[in-house]
């Protein structure tokens, strides 16, 4: 019922930036937020940030505080995350979800995922 596309991810080196995109399509205003999770080869699906539907509340992960800035435009139906100085430690595949319960950090709580984008930071 519920579609996610996420676009936008590359190769950039440590300090670019990137802007990533989420573009929903279906019954999304039963959704009460939109997160964006990533994984690493090897390693668990981890939360980097979500933004509310109403009140435009936005949550982030200790390690990407000051650097991701989370954003939306719900005319588009489309999330957005701004990356910037990026590290070589957030390389990852990462993934836009619907959630239809909090807390939204917990993937448990999300109903629908994108395929992902892959986001390679050179050193």
């Amino acid at each position: 019922q519920v579609q996610l596309v996420e676009s936008g991810g590359g190769l950039v080196q440590a300090g670019g930036s990137l802007r990533l995109s989420c573009a929903a399509s279906g019954r999304t205003f039963s959704s009460y937020a939109m997160g964006w999770f990533r994984q690493a080869p090897g390693k668990e699906r981890e939360f980097v940030a979500a933004i509310t539907w109403s009140g435009s509340n936005t949550y982030y992960a200790d390690s990407v505080k000051g650097r991701f800035t989370i954003s939306r435009d719900n005319a588009k139906n489309t999330v957005y995350l701004q990356m910037n100085s990026l590290k070589p430690e957030d390389t990852a595949v990462y993934y836009c979800a619907a959630e239809s319960d909090y807390p939204v950090w917990d993937p448990t709580k999300y109903d629908y995922w994108g395929q992902g984008t892959q986001v390679t930071v050179s050193s």
